[in-house]
């Protein structure tokens, strides 16, 4: 503002200097000082109530940078060639011609005040509720102040020079953009309010857009004058002009204003008082890629204050231990003498806003946490009106509360409103409700995951020690026989080595299974299998391993899958049944089928449960061996067919591509 001031008074200096070098000297210093103005308020509109400045600084260091070197270099480098001075008829005014330099400066000066008005804007239009109202005036007063240097730096450009009479337009609307800063200073104080604008490009804002029009259209505007040659009071005309627009300006800015125009359309022309398809396609773009409740509460909040003109909303859900509300998210800013951000809440509580969750008049509930919220939930204005509780419900459940308070002109709400706000608030607990489930089923899944891949491998574990045991059960009686021990031996050397085996795939389990295939003879495989696997005492085991032609195959799965079968068959037998095991191929498939004379299994077993994880019909069953073998199977790309009946026995047929690659 200081430098504003000093290139005003050098400007005032040369309508008084009378001679064209004393002309010339002052309006030289008139350029120093606005080579100086490009670089001071670039970083002015970075800066101001950003809550992350630096970032923009940090972006924008390069123009930065060339805001300050270049018109100052420029300055340096030819300030004897920048200007001259021209008299005029009138012996009272005169004409300053720009050199080269010069229009290269007031080239530099327009783009710096175009871009110092659109990072304002972008601020202004990042702002909601209470900050975007305790910014609006001094954002205003810069934008008349700079629009009216776009406007004296285009005429420059467009004519290579400008009458003296032209710098008091300049003046004036620094009077007025003064006026504006003081009104928005006194209105709210010199508090510090920090928002977040989006880095988007700068071809998106208005102000772009709106300064390529207006070159174009003042260009046209300036011409016709100089050709009529009534150019006159034209300088009057451009001042008068200026004020109106900033006059408008505030005119159409006001939440008042605003809210009288919704108000004074619905009533005279029938209308509803919102557009509820709008508004709900509004919601439901803010929330559609969120997530997370904070998130979600965020943005319900900006849509409840511009949708219902209420600066000051508040978002409070419950904490984890149904004790307290938290404000989660609010359009009003929380200053020292709100510090507190919780609320504590009665047992009964939960009960009587489920009961009845339509919106409600928070200055007149009597409840024990209704008066604890108002108290935390004073508006900035003194006149603003009675605040609106909308309780946050779905399924049953309270999840929260949204406070609306400050609404311009303290207009109360209608009963459409009030239909409209339960409408929102539900939805919005909806979507609250969801994030919640889906972040806790993404915990479950994560939980299901590691009980699976743990039951997968106690399964095999379990297969494992069942062998032992069985040998441990015959070690007494046959303990003397050589041949018996030497098995022993070999056993168990077997079993530590199928363990090893089991535990080095621990960490497979945990990913998507995979099968590591190689050449192999699946009859082979499955006699290696029939000498780890030891059945029930009392069962009989018969063995028809016809030859099959060769295939790909991970060989310790698919030992696995016959070792669980064979498992299987034998406890579904009773003393003296049989278990049958057959190799063979046909059409084009190797088969292996496994076959037992035990209790079967119902048809309604057969469809529902046989393939699922932790379905199983053993009394001490973990239910996972035939959902693990189906996968290992399908991992082959084979299939797994079962033909059963209840007290005639089952056949699994396990069938394996001969040729088959992973």
């Amino acid at each position: 503002m200081v430098l504003l001031g000093a290139e005003t008074a050098f400007a005032a200096a040369s309508l008084e200097a009378g001679t064209a070098q004393n002309v010339r000297f002052w309006q030289t210093l008139t350029l120093l000082a606005k080579s100086l103005l490009p670089g001071v308020w670039l970083c002015f509109s970075l800066t101001y109530s950003r809550g992350n400045y630096r970032d923009f600084l940090r972006n924008w260091r390069f123009a930065i940078i060339a805001a300050f070197v270049l018109p100052l270099s420029l300055f340096a480098g030819f300030h004897r060639e920048l200007l001259e001075v021209v008299p005029q008829e009138d012996p009272d005014r005169w004409w300053v011609n720009f050199g080269g330099a010069a229009k290269v400066l007031n080239g530099v000066f327009l783009v710096g005040a175009v871009l110092v008005v659109t990072n304002l804007e972008r601020t202004f239009r990042a702002a909601v509720g209470t900050m975007q109202w305790r910014i609006k005036f001094l954002l205003l007063g810069l934008a008349v102040i700079f629009g009216a240097r776009i406007y004296t730096r285009t005429q420059a450009l467009l004519f290579s020079g400008h009458q003296l009479g032209l710098m008091d337009l300049e003046l004036g609307a620094l009077l007025i953009g003064c006026v504006l800063i003081t009104i928005g200073y006194f209105r709210t104080g010199f508090g510090e309010v920090d928002v977040y604008p989006s880095r988007a490009v700068l071809q998106t804002s208005f102000t772009i857009l709106l300064a390529g029009g207006y070159l174009f259209l003042v260009g046209v505007l300036a011409q016709f004058v100089a050709r009529r040659g009534e150019s006159g009071n034209f300088q009057l005309q451009a001042f008068l002009i200026l004020l109106a627009l900033a006059l408008l300006a505030v005119f159409l800015l006001s939440d008042r204003v605003r809210q009288s125009s919704s108000h004074f359309i619905s009533r005279h022309f029938k209308r509803p008082q919102h557009d509820f398809r709008e508004v709900w396609t509004l919601y439901t773009r803010s929330v559609s890629t969120l997530s997370d409740p904070a998130g979600i509460c965020s943005a319900s909040a900006r849509l409840l204050s511009s949708t219902f003109n209420a600066l000051s909303v508040s978002v409070w859900l419950i904490d984890d231990h149904q004790e307290q509300l938290v404000v989660e998210a609010s359009t009003a800013e929380a200053g020292d003498d709100r510090p507190v951000t919780a609320v504590t809440l009665p047992i009964a509580s939960s009960a009587m806003v489920v009961a009845d969750p339509r919106p409600f008049d928070l200055e007149k509930a009597a409840e024990e946490w209704a008066a604890a919220l108002r108290l935390v939930t004073q508006g900035q204005f003194r006149e603003s009106g009675n605040r609106i509780c909308v309780p946050l419900v779905a399924r049953d459940r309270w999840l929260g509360a949204i406070v609306l308070a400050d609404r311009v002109s303290a207009r109360p709400y209608t009963a459409e409103e009030l239909d409209l706000l339960q409408c929102l608030g539900d939805q919005i607990a909806t979507s609250l409700l969801q994030a919640t489930l889906t972040a806790e089923i993404l915990v479950s899944k994560e939980l299901d995951a590691f009980r699976t891949m743990s039951a997968f491998f106690v399964h095999d574990l379990k297969n494992v020690a069942s062998t032992l045991s069985l040998m441990l059960q015959n070690l007494p009686v046959h303990f003397d026989k050589p041949e018996f021990r030497q098995d022993a031996l070999r056993g168990i050397g077997k079993t530590v080595a199928r363990m090893n085996e089991l535990i080095s795939r621990l960490a497979a389990l945990r990913q998507k299974l995979q099968v590591n295939a190689a050449p192999l003879d699946l009859k082979s495989v499955v006699e290696e299998a029939l000498e780890n696997t030891v059945i029930r005492r009392g069962v009989e085991l018969t063995k028809e391993l016809e030859p099959v032609p060769e295939l790909l195959g991970d060989k310790e799965q698919l030992q696995s899958v016959v070792t669980n079968l064979l498992v299987n068959a034998g406890d579904a037998s009773s003393d003296g049944g049989h278990v049958k095991v057959q190799t063979g191929h046909r059409g084009g498939w190797a088969t292996i089928a496994v076959i037992d004379d035990g209790c079967g299994m119902t048809p309604t077993f057969l469809r529902d449960s046989l393939f699922r994880p932790f379905q199983s019909t053993k009394t001490n069953g973990l239910g996972v061996g035939m959902f693990q073998s189906k996968q290992i199977i399908e991992a082959h790309g084979g299939m797994i067919q079962v033909e059963s009946a209840v007290g005639s026995g089952t056949t699994f047929t396990v069938m394996l591509p001969l040729r088959h690659s992973s």
